[in-house]
């Protein structure tokens, strides 16, 4: 909690949605959750109401029945108004590219937290090079540059995966290196796995809203 935190910058206000463009897979059109499961395949248990889905309380993480490697994502979430809680208490989510790899959501508006646990952060690993977060109830927005790990015939980690990442338009994250998946308090190192995994969004008790997102196949 006394490591330094990265300055704060305001991004301006939010703007209307991001439209997809014409080459992208919407994953959520406000309407409902047929392209989600829950982690056990079964239907998604978060709430769709006005164009946004919300997390639902103990109902579970939720991910993509569509599986996916190097991409482009885009997705815009919003913290509950009026904010309750302090840290990682306070409007906690998650964005997993190939359910292993962490963007973390989090109330950091004002809210002291550690450094590689705030919004924007690749969680567990680097720290956003800036604090870009809109205060609660104002919606917010990710643009992830994500390239998944290349491993050799025998599972040895030939690159490691990176992510360049867009917080409300600004730079936080620029071609970094991942140490192996993300963990709280831990730093373990890569597994192979497959090529192509699926997107997951977490549910860590909070009613954060996500809507508009959308995905850029980068493998296709």
């Amino acid at each position: 909690m006394d490591r330094p935190l990265p300055p704060v910058v305001d991004p301006g206000p939010a703007g209307p949605p991001v439209p997809p463009p014409s080459d992208a897979v919407v994953l959520f059109n406000g309407k409902d959750l047929s392209v989600w499961t829950d982690s056990k395949g079964q239907p998604a248990g978060w709430k769709v109401i006005n164009g946004y889905m919300e997390v639902v309380k103990k109902a579970g993480s939720i991910k993509t029945e569509e599986k996916f490697g190097d991409c482009q994502l885009h997705i815009e979430w919003v913290s509950p108004s009026p904010a309750v809680g302090e840290g990682q208490d306070r409007g906690n989510s998650g964005v997993f590219l190939m359910d292993h790899y962490e963007i973390q959501v989090l109330d950091s508006y004002q809210n002291r937290t550690y450094a590689d646990g705030m919004a924007a952060a690749i969680y567990g690993q680097h720290p956003p090079l800036v604090n870009a977060c809109r205060p609660p109830g104002e919606w917010q927005t990710y643009d992830i540059i994500f390239h998944r790990p290349r491993f050799d015939e025998q599972g040895q980690l030939k690159s490691p995966a990176t992510m360049t990442v867009f917080h409300n338009n600004i730079l936080v994250h620029d071609n970094a290196r991942l140490t192996g998946p993300t963990e709280w308090k831990k730093r373990p190192p890569y597994q192979a796995h497959a090529d192509r995994l699926p997107l997951s969004l977490q549910d860590h008790d909070h009613p954060v809203r996500y809507r508009n997102i959308w995905i850029r196949d980068l493998e296709k």
